[in-house]
């Protein structure tokens, strides 16, 4: 089986996800996991399939022929995996500003982690007077690395952001 990693971009709307899926059964692919969202009116999509090698081709052409989307299809990276690290799920919440993701995201590559699956979006909060960031992030950590020192990395960011873990 190859296995596939498909991202797809065009203006939202009602049955897409349903169109694309059943374009994947029809020729032969198997939904393996996704990451689907809704922005500014338009789907932003990533998926991750799997097919026999005899109907790569069928299946490449019928998502590149799906109408008013970008389909880009990329081939999984079969090498063996890396043993398994230990991952954290990280929820941060503080005042929204300009780079925040940035200064996040820098920290964490130089405690030698690395973010794998980052959910973000910024909220009105009245009462604070400010906009709220929040983000929900699973962090790989490298071997032998407590999680606190992550946390504690980025909690020293500035004093508003709080970081807390969250069960898998």
């Amino acid at each position: 089986m190859k296995q596939l990693v498909i991202t797809i971009l065009g203006k939202d709307r009602p049955g897409l996800v349903e169109d694309i899926s059943s374009v994947v059964l029809k020729n032969h692919g198997n939904w393996l996991c996704s990451n689907l969202s809704h922005l500014l009116g338009h789907f932003a999509g990533i998926i991750k399939l799997e097919v026999a090698e005899e109907h790569f081709q069928e299946l490449q052409n019928a998502l590149s022929a799906l109408p008013k989307l970008e389909v880009r299809i990329e081939a999984g990276n079969t090498e063996i995996e890396p043993s398994p690290r230990e991952q954290i799920n990280l929820v941060i919440t503080g005042n929204d500003r300009p780079g925040i993701i940035q200064e996040l995201a820098s920290v964490i590559r130089h405690k030698g982690a690395s973010i794998t699956h980052l959910n973000s979006r910024q909220q009105s909060a009245p009462n604070w007077g400010v906009p709220i960031f929040s983000a929900v992030a699973t962090v790989t950590l490298p071997n032998g690395m407590d999680k606190d020192e992550v946390i504690d990395a980025l909690e020293s960011i500035t004093s508003d952001l709080i970081v807390d873990t969250e069960e898998a």
